[in-house]
C-alpha cells in the first residue's frame, strides 16, 4: 500500500518514442537540483530555491516515492513528473491525485513535457482506474495552460493566491487501451507547457 493506493511500485520504466520514465537515480542528483535552483523553471512557481540551499538539502540520490518519476532523454535527466494524493494543501485537490510537472529550459519546446506526462496519466489509468487526476497552474503560465488542455484537463475554476490567478482543471477517469511501447509525441508546434504545470511540486 503506498500514498497512491494499492499500486506496485516502482514500475518497469515507461518507454515512450524518445523518452523513459523510471525511478530517481543518483546520476539524476544535478538536473534535480537545477530544476529547484532554476529562475527559468520556477518562475510561475513562488521563484527558485537558493542554490546552496538545495545542494545541502538534496541527498546523493534524490527522494524516491511513489508516483515520482526521473524523465531520461539520450540517458540524461531533463524533468520530473509526479502523481501524489492531495493532503489539503488546495482546498479543490483534497483527496484527489495531482500531476506536478518541472522539466529543464533546454528541453522546453520539443514536445517532451506533453509525451512524458501523457506515459504517466496512461501509467495511473491502468494502475488505479476510474480515478480522475487534477491539476493547478498560474493563469499566466501559457504554455503550462496548453498542456493542460492537449493532457485532457478541463476548467473547474479560477481563484486568487499567491498574488496572481490560478486555474484549477480537472481530468475525468478514463478507460485503459491496450499496453502500447511508445507514446506518440506533439509535434505540432512549439511545446505546450515546460515547467511547474502543477502545484505539485512547489506552490505558486
Amino acid at each position: 500500500m503506498t500514498e497512491l493506493g494499492t499500486v506496485t511500485w516502482p514500475p518497469a520504466p515507461i518507454r515512450t518514442e524518445r523518452l523513459v520514465l523510471r525511478e530517481p537515480e543518483a546520476r539524476d542528483r544535478a538536473a534535480f537540483v537545477e530544476l529547484l535552483a532554476s529562475p527559468e523553471v520556477n518562475t510561475y512557481l513562488g521563484g527558485p530555491r537558493p542554490r546552496d540551499e538545495v545542494e545541502r538539502e538534496m541527498p546523493g540520490t534524490p527522494v524516491r516515492r511513489p508516483g515520482l518519476f526521473a524523465v531520461e532523454l539520450d540517458g540524461e535527466a531533463i524533468g520530473q513528473i509526479i502523481l501524489t494524493k492531495d493532503t489539503g494543501q488546495l482546498r479543490q485537490a483534497a483527496g484527489r491525485v495531482k500531476l506536478g510537472y518541472l522539466f529543464l529550459p533546454q528541453a522546453w519546446g520539443h514536445g517532451y513535457a506533453a509525451e512524458a506526462c501523457a506515459a504517466a496519466l496512461d501509467w495511473f489509468a491502468r494502475a488505479l482506474p476510474g480515478q480522475a487526476v487534477v491539476l493547478a497552474t498560474q493563469t499566466a503560465n501559457a504554455r503550462s495552460m496548453r498542456l493542460a488542455a492537449k493532457l485532457g484537463f478541463t476548467e473547474v475554476e479560477r481563484y486568487e493566491a499567491y498574488g496572481a490567478e490560478q486555474w484549477f482543471g480537472l481530468r475525468p477517469p478514463v478507460t485503459p487501451v491496450p499496453p502500447v511501447t511508445s507514446v506518440t509525441p506533439v509535434t505540432s508546434g512549439r511545446e505546450a507547457g515546460p515547467a511547474g504545470g502543477a502545484s505539485v511540486l512547489v506552490e505558486p
